[in-house]
């Protein structure tokens, strides 16, 4: 029943990227970043070389990056939002092309940003959209996809540094630096979430390739991880600040959907079932009230949620998260037709159909499925 489900989603793909591809004609030309704009394009069609290795996918993936290293302005640093984004797409790009010379410039760039991330001095934040956390995560990407020593580990060791003494010097003005010894805010809110809050730079500094000391992990990553488990609502889902206490918001970038990934992280670094535990619980908030009239997005779309089960379904090999994936997909077959709110960038990679797009093709590889720009 599965491999018959996973056609229909085969044939519904080939249907969803020709209307993306039309949509895209009326797309705002001058947004490179992977959040919405043409970067974003260029990694689904990565992904779709990836599951399919069908080659055009692949010069598709080169032809979108293309437009996007010709815009870009050095004023913001992120994978999601800024210059990262571009430059390690890029560069990946080009290595599975056999590029190198052109791979290895992409890299140099990526690089040339560091600077301003590393210095305290800057207004840089901290979190995955707009801060450290998100060139850290272009850092470890291209690790992860061209090779191990592509970004040098004292790079990356100074990135995880400013992360960590920034989350120190707030915890310490907050008078918390014994509840939670790492605390971190975006425009004067100490958001909770994946994309602005504490759960996405947890998420980052506990992964493997970070090479956070595991005493670190365990003195100031840990504690912090706990305080904000305690804040959980009595539902199951979190707030979107530490000053909301508004049981509202069921997406990736606020409330549960994001809290799992960091849960999980947790549970596999420092192996204390109470994790589980509680991305178990996240789970059953998502089944219960995860299917969004926001839209199909992976941001705050239906999408997004969907992967907190593929990555349920990864950790514990429980077919009921494979199913409740393949149930949460079936309202993505049903694009538009739902009475959905239409996002402001309907066919982009976080808002709009290219997310979509992006999951449905992870669920025809599940075992090696991955929230893009985000999990590694």
């Amino acid at each position: 029943a599965f491999e018959a489900f996973q056609k229909k989603v085969q044939n519904k793909i080939k249907d969803l990227l020709q209307q993306m591809e039309e949509g895209l004609k009326t797309a705002d030309p001058h947004d490179f970043s992977t959040y919405t704009g043409w970067t974003g394009i260029s990694l689904l069609y990565l992904q779709l070389h990836r599951v399919s290795y069908d080659s055009s996918h692949l010069q598709r993936a080169l032809d979108y990056v293309k437009r996007t290293l010709r815009n870009l302005n050095g004023r913001r640093i992120t994978f999601l939002c800024g210059d990262a984004g571009p430059l390690a797409v890029a560069a990946v790009i080009h290595h599975h092309l056999k590029n190198q010379a052109e791979s290895k410039e992409c890299v140099a760039k990526l690089l040339q940003l560091q600077r301003s991330v590393i210095s305290q001095d800057t207004e840089i934040p901290d979190e995955l959209l707009y801060g450290r956390a998100g060139y850290l995560y272009a850092l470890l990407y291209v690790n992860k996809e061209i090779g191990p020593d592509t970004v040098d580990d004292g790079t990356i060791a100074k990135v995880v540094t400013a992360i960590l003494e920034s989350g120190k010097n707030l915890s310490k003005e907050e008078k918390k630096t014994e509840r939670c010894p790492l605390l971190y805010e975006w425009h004067k809110k100490q958001y909770v979430g994946a994309a602005h809050g504490l759960a996405g730079i947890y998420y980052m500094l506990l992964q493997p390739l970070a090479k956070v000391n595991p005493d670190i992990l365990s003195e100031l990553v840990r504690p912090s991880i706990d305080y904000v488990r305690h804040k959980r609502f009595r539902s199951g889902n979190y707030p979107s600040s530490l000053s909301n206490d508004t049981d509202r918001l069921v997406h990736w970038c606020h409330g549960a959907p994001g809290i799992v990934h960091m849960l999980i992280m947790a549970h596999k670094v420092f192996k204390d079932d109470k994790y589980l535990k509680d991305a178990v619980e996240c789970g059953e908030v998502i089944w219960q009230r995860g299917l969004l009239r926001k839209g199909y997005g992976i941001c705050h779309g239906t999408a997004g949620n969907a992967y907190t089960f593929l990555s349920l379904y990864k950790l514990t090999q429980e077919p009921k998260y494979l199913y409740r994936a393949c149930k949460f997909a079936e309202w993505c077959l049903d694009y538009g037709t739902h009475g959905c709110r239409i996002p402001d960038r309907p066919y982009s990679l976080f808002e709009g159909m290219a997310g979509a797009i992006h999951f449905l093709s992870d669920l025809t590889h599940p075992e090696a499925s991955c929230f893009p720009a985000f999990e590694l």
